[in-house]
């Protein structure tokens, strides 16, 4: 199998994936999400938690779990891995969350995979699927969390101090109030180099029919909004294809030449 010469690598289609790759493999040392927490027990600090792709949870999370067992809201179980903090036996069980590093690790070794491709056929193939891919592992990866989510805040202890607290699902991404607690969810920088890969492959998917290089950049981003205008319909596309074809201008065409 003939390997990609150094010169093929200057096109977006080939780069693109490969930065993709690195910034898949990198978000893993960081956050993927991130809590504050305002509450009246702690009126002169605002808690904070640091979620990751592992079992692994850092911030303030002494204190929330204080605040947590009034309402009897406990933090998931990761199940196979030692957690950095001691979780409840009502606990959710998450054990996919220790699948989260493969899943990263995975998606990072397809684009490297696809940056290798030997000709263009398989490199505009592996394009594609590498994309949907992408979307389909990160896609299941939000659902379950916000379905866990919802499990986690619908199964609260009924032991609990404060009671008559209705089941909540906390979001991925805004705000929430249970009992005297305002809660502000975010994404991570973890999050926000995933976001950025896969929009290095769509960009690459874009441009997969064409050998593209970062010189070439600045020339399609200008010249972007009337291809996109020529693809709509009644874009002015078919009027000037018209014109080259019959060599006359379009019906009510006013100007010279």
């Amino acid at each position: 199998m003939q390997l990609p010469t150094p010169d093929d690598f200057r096109e977006l289609r080939r780069t693109l994936p490969a930065i993709a790759a690195v910034l898949l493999v990198a978000a893993l040392a960081f956050p993927m999400w991130t809590i504050s927490v305002h509450a009246v027990q702690y009126p002169d600090t605002v808690l904070h938690l640091q979620l990751y792709a592992y079992p692994h949870i850092s911030g303030d999370y002494v204190e929330m779990a204080r605040l947590n067992k009034y309402i009897g809201f406990y933090y998931p179980d990761p199940v196979h891995w030692s957690p950095n903090y001691q979780p409840k036996p009502t606990a959710v069980d998450v054990p996919e969350w220790s699948l989260g590093p493969l899943a990263f690790v995975g998606v990072a070794a397809a684009g490297a995979f696809v940056a290798l491709a030997p000709d263009e056929s398989r490199l505009r193939r592996g394009l594609r699927w590498q994309l949907v891919g992408t979307v389909a592992v990160f896609g299941i990866v939000l659902a379950d969390i916000q379905y866990r989510l919802y499990q986690a805040g619908h199964t609260l202890d009924p032991g609990a101090p404060v009671m008559g607290v209705d089941g909540f699902t906390p979001p991925i991404w805004g705000k929430y109030e249970v009992a005297n607690i305002t809660s502000y969810s975010r994404f991570g920088l973890g999050a926000y180099l995933a976001m950025c890969s896969v929009c290095l492959l769509v960009v690459a998917f874009y441009y997969r029919d064409e050998p593209v290089t970062f010189g070439d950049l600045p020339g399609r981003l200008a010249s972007l909004p009337g291809a996109v205008r020529e693809r709509l319909p009644g874009g002015g596309g078919d009027d000037e294809r018209a014109e080259s074809e019959d060599g006359e201008r379009p019906p009510g065409h006013v100007g010279g030449d």
